[in-house]
């Protein structure tokens, strides 16, 4: 679908008493994510910028700039503090960036529950809940610092947490969403249960979350740890037998293959063996008994770092911020021809699909495995370390991880489909023609809405692109 021609001073100008920023450098910060942890996806989004951004206070003020928007055809893309991967936040057809900063309040904390606006901080929410009332959220990304929960819910799947509770979008990890709509006049719509799926990881190309609310579960004072191994089958074997054991409460498994620690993990890299393998775990305290002696069962497993009783003379940190996209990061500060992959390895025996990956790839792609929960299984998925040399090579890595049954959600596209699972979601379509008639919600990542013929053989280039100047 063509956009229509927009009129970006006449939305500035109706916009000027609200919190505007229409300085060039910091519009331009205010337009970027982390797509640059894929060298395809800067080769092809690196110049792109908005035309201004606006920072709402309220919902009021979310739905006069959209109703403004609308009214002069001006896209409007929607971030927090832009740690997405994927280019979910790049205002592809410029406009106005949305940014949710201002609204970051904890609303209500309940038993079991908590009210939040969309530009609350991760930590911040976190602290919140356990101050308030010994609670935690669930699970969170690797960026909790800087990364916010309304990025969270419309761009990422799971996190730290995911190894006891699933992904965000398995029930009752989202309780409830209150979205506005992208219209001549926007309409305020709250979403429970099966409707929670129109908008969540949607990127917010179908309506803006302007408040969540997300369910708790008791806090625990988390024990981080590294263990060693030295080979990375019995470390794979450890992390899928310890998510397995239901009675030890753990927040984190993952493991890594060597020499992920050894080349990229600098304060852990001085305590771990050549071509030993690593597991990091977060234990709640009142599991550390029945962790010990599931432990003593692998001979070869050696707890080299607790965060309880370290002697470490350089503190590593949360041990979450080795995990999940943080390794890609750690390792891009080593060496920055490293990229990665998302691949699901699944919850039906996935360990022999993981080792036939390492068969065929390692060194050049080497694994990194969070262990989680789909389907109340234990599964397992990869944020595998990627040597990158073309990009040709690139595809042809993924196209044989598909050959072999390993589903790779692609982090070097910028669209919900070929980043998913390389077909149409009719649920967000439909609700996108019906909250987003123009199209203005963040064009260009929803391939459907722009051609619905499209056959997924070649990379999506969204024709209304700005070029570089």
């Amino acid at each position: 679908m063509t956009l229509p021609t927009p009129d970006i001073a006449g939305a500035k100008a109706a916009l000027s008493h609200l919190d505007l920023d229409e300085n060039p450098v910091s519009v331009k910060a205010k337009s970027r994510d982390f797509f640059w942890y894929s060298p395809v996806l800067k080769a092809r989004l690196d110049h792109v910028t908005a035309d201004f951004v606006v920072a709402p206070r309220t919902e009021a003020e979310v739905i006069e700039v959209l109703r403004v928007c609308y009214a002069h055809n001006v896209p409007v893309t929607t971030r927090g503090t832009g740690t997405g991967n994927y280019g979910q936040a790049m205002p592809l057809a410029g406009g106005c960036i949305l940014h949710m900063h201002n609204m970051n309040l904890v609303k209500e904390i309940h038993p079991g529950r908590v009210i939040v606006e969309p530009g609350c901080l991760l930590k911040d929410l976190d602290a919140a809940c356990k101050d308030h009332s010994g609670q935690e959220i669930r699970m969170f990304s690797s960026t909790w610092s800087t990364a916010t929960i309304g990025g969270f819910v419309a761009g990422g799947s799971g996190g730290v947490g995911s190894v006891r509770w699933g992904s965000l979008r398995d029930l009752g990890n989202i309780l409830r969403l209150r979205v506005v709509t992208m219209e001549e006049e926007p309409r305020v719509l709250e979403f429970t249960g099966e409707a929670l799926h129109r908008v969540s990881h949607a990127y917010g190309t179908n309506g803006i979350i302007t408040e969540l609310e997300m369910p708790l579960a008791p806090a625990s004072d988390w024990v981080g740890m590294f263990l060693t191994f030295d080979d990375f089958p019995a470390a794979l074997d450890y992390g899928y037998g310890l998510a397995a054991e239901d009675g030890i409460l753990v927040k984190l498994v993952t493991v890594f293959e060597a020499p992920i620690a050894q080349d990229y993990f600098q304060r852990v890299a001085p305590h771990v063996k050549p071509g030993q393998a690593v597991v990091a775990l977060m234990v709640a305290p009142h599991a550390l008994d029945g962790f010990a002696t599931f432990t003593a069962r692998h001979p070869g497993a050696e707890v080299i770092y607790r965060s309880d009783q370290s002697e470490w003379a350089r503190d590593p940190g949360h041990v979450f911020e080795y995990a999940w996209n943080h390794t890609t990061l750690r390792a891009l500060k080593v060496d920055p021809s490293i990229t990665y992959l998302q691949v699901g390895y699944g919850n039906a025996d996935p360990i022999p699909l993981v080792e036939k990956m390492r068969a065929d790839f390692s060194p050049e792609v080497l694994q990194h495995i969070e262990v989680t929960r789909m389907g109340g299984r234990v599964a397992m998925g990869g944020l595998s370390l990627v040597k990158f040399t073309t990009e040709e090579r690139l595809d042809e890595i993924v196209k044989l991880h598909e050959a072999a049954g390993a589903m790779v959600f692609n982090p070097h596209r910028y669209t919900l489909e070929e980043g998913g699972r390389q077909s149409v979601d009719d649920v967000q379509l439909a609700f996108k023609r019906e909250a987003d008639p123009k199209g203005l919600l963040n064009p260009g990542k929803m391939i459907t809405w722009d051609e619905p013929e499209f056959a997924y053989d070649a990379v999506y280039a969204y024709k209304g692109l700005r070029a570089a100047e």
